[in-house]
Order: C-alpha cells, then structure tokens, then sequence
C-alpha cells in the first residue's frame, strides 16, 4: 500500500458536510478527486489530512475554517451603485456574478440584497467562516517522479 506525501498525486473519494451534518459536496457519483499534494489545489487542511494516508485507508476529519475557507470578513460585502452593474443581468437574491479585481482577475461575488439604487454584494466564499466535516478514502496514490 502505498503512502501519500507531498508531491504525489493522490485521488479520494469524499463527501463534505457542516458540522451540523448539512451535506455541501460529494464526490458520489463522479470520479474520485484528484490532487497534487503540496500544491494547494485544495483547501489546506483537507491536503494536510491526505499527507500520510495509506491507499484505500477511510477516514473523517473536521477541518477548522481557518485551514478551510479561512474566516468570513464583513469588509468582502459590499453596497454598490446599481449603475455599476451591467445591462441585461438579471438581478436578484443569490444571483452569482464575477467582478473584476485591481490586477485584472476575476472575483466570484453574489448578491446578497438590492434597492433601487445599490446592489450589496458578497466576495466570502460561501464556506467561509465555517469548519467543515470530510469523509475521506484515499483511492490511489501515484507516486512523484
């Protein structure tokens, strides 16, 4: 059986629930996950649980937000004038859209309230602020040449 450790590619099988058992993600139904350790494909402290597994090991951990989507920061909601929001997108309550950052990526944002005159708007991954649950089952490791 083989180990994972940083710079291999490792896939796993998964399911991700909040820790009041909400289920947000699973890959049931889909081909196993598949990372590079050491690469930070994924959040820090689901790659920091793989690292050390044995294949076709099964285990659950609760990884704290900080190691996840780090902390929801109320500085990431912001009210915008409604002119700011192009012609033609449909506004509403949940309505995912991107913005434009400084240096010309792209930022997921979703509206989370509207008048007649603003947009306010959130950047927080949805995830943020909240430490999640993974069953994990380490399915293949291929090894770093």
């Amino acid at each position: 059986m083989a180990i994972a450790q940083n710079g291999d590619i490792v896939r796993i099988n998964y399911s991700g629930r909040l820790v009041d058992g909400t289920q947000f993600d699973s890959s049931e139904g889909r081909a196993p996950l598949e990372f590079t350790l050491g690469q930070g494909q994924v959040i820090s402290g689901l790659e920091a649980h793989v690292s050390g597994m044995q294949t076709g090991e099964k285990s659950t951990v609760t990884i704290p937000a900080a190691a996840a989507y780090g902390p929801r920061r109320e500085e990431a909601v912001q009210r915008l004038d409604r002119a700011k929001v192009p012609n033609g997108i449909e506004l509403k309550v949940g309505t995912q859209l991107q913005a434009r950052t400084a240096d010309g990526g792209m930022l997921p944002i979703t509206v989370v309230g509207m008048d007649a005159q603003s947009v306010t708007v959130d950047a927080n991954h949805p995830l943020a602020g909240q430490d999640l649950v993974f069953d994990v089952e380490l399915v293949e490791v291929v090894k770093a040449a």
